[in-house]
């Protein structure tokens, strides 16, 4: 059986698809081809009313909208096909993350829901698909989040050193790799998503390219106070969060009449920079670097901000150390894949808090051809 695996991902900034093909060694992963597929503006803009405004969203409208997504994740595995020019027959599977539209690990019945269709994709490709990877680590009691730690302690721990891996999408993680304790992970609070929707609002753009408006505002103290007092960033891990809790009407509901909107996403910026460095300085004291990946990598005043409240520890991106930072992500659900296929856990009790080790995922085999299930 070969080690070809595709990973497909789409973030809460519902742009698009990150599709990464992959080769994994014994402990080593190296990239083939990656593909950025962006959704059609009109199912972009159906995907963020979803979101915006849940209790409006009919059964149907969510089937449909499962099948649209799945049918936009099919072609993005295609079109890496096609960029890569690797038949489909030679690739053990597909591990595609979805698209998420609600995650709520706390609420009386927890959940996560992902929609994209993997038994589209699976007929769509003739490969097999692996998806609904978080649903199992909820049942046994965990998060549901992060998924990627897990991905980042097999290629990332480094002997006798605490590394930090920071991934910043819309929301902000951090997974701690030490020697010396076992890893965890969890969700800081809001990378890019506040940003996003604040400029989205306001310059009808979909988000802050190179920090640049951010740049042009400076930082209202008393507001930066008001939004640290937010009781999620108290809490301890196990802990996860989404758009769902960090919202535009979560930045409305501070008291921002009064303060001009440049100077609202410059104190937005800050306050992912403060919630993530308070969450390694807390959570992974001893850290000697923090290597960044996700969309928040080409942020450079957010790097800084980092930066500069992390004195002591070398930023970089996780480019450092051979992987590419845009891909992390998409090639941690290829890896899921391949856990998934060889009967092994992929996700980590101390970081999300489930009771035991589970393996993640469902297959979803094509209608046609003949399709390897196992790894050997």
């Amino acid at each position: 059986m070969n080690n070809l695996f595709i990973g497909l991902m789409s973030g809460t900034s519902m742009d698009g698809i990150d599709a990464a093909l992959a080769e994994f060694g014994e402990s080593s992963v190296s990239i083939v081809e990656t593909v950025s597929h962006p959704y059609p503006p009109e199912l972009r803009e159906r995907l963020l009313s979803a979101i915006a405004k849940p209790v409006d969203q009919e059964i149907y409208d969510v089937t449909e909208l499962d099948r649209a997504t799945g049918t936009a994740f099919r072609d993005a595995a295609l079109e890496l096909l096609a960029i890569a020019g690797v038949d489909a027959r030679e690739v053990a599977a597909i591990g595609s993350h979805g698209q998420t539209l609600r995650h709520l690990p706390n609420a009386e019945e927890p959940f996560s829901l992902q929609i994209g269709a993997p038994q589209t994709i699976a007929d769509g490709t003739g490969v097999l698909t692996v998806g609904d990877f978080r649903s199992a680590d909820i049942a046994a009691g965990g998060q549901g989040a992060p998924l990627a730690p897990y991905f980042h302690e097999w290629l990332m721990r480094s002997p006798g050193k605490t590394r930090c891996v920071l991934n910043i999408g819309g929301v902000a993680n951090i997974t701690v790799l030490n020697d010396e304790q076992a890893t965890i992970g969890f969700d800081s609070g809001p990378g890019n998503s506040l940003m996003d929707v604040w400029i989205r609002k306001h310059k009808n753009m979909p988000f802050d390219r190179d920090g640049g408006w951010a740049a042009a505002g400076k930082v209202d103290q008393e507001l930066l106070l008001q939004f640290l007092k937010e009781p999620y960033f108290a809490l301890p891990p196990p802990k996860s969060t989404g758009f769902e809790h960090f919202n535009l009407a979560w930045v409305e509901s501070h008291d921002i009449a009064n303060v001009e909107p440049v100077d609202v996403q410059a104190t937005l910026c800050r306050l992912s920079a403060a919630t993530i460095a308070a969450a390694i300085k807390t959570c992974a004291a001893g850290a000697t670097e923090v290597l960044i990946c996700g969309g928040g990598v080409h942020n450079p005043v957010l790097r800084q901000e980092i930066a500069t409240l992390l004195p002591d520890v070398a930023v970089d991106s996780t480019a450092a150390v051979g992987l590419d930072p845009d891909w992390v992500e998409s090639v941690a659900f290829a890896w899921l894949a391949m856990r998934h296929l060889q009967g092994l856990p992929g996700n980590l009790p101390s970081v999300t808090g489930a009771r035991e080790p589970v393996v993640l995922g469902r297959q979803f085999k094509p209608a046609r051809g003949d399709t390897c299930l196992t790894l050997s």
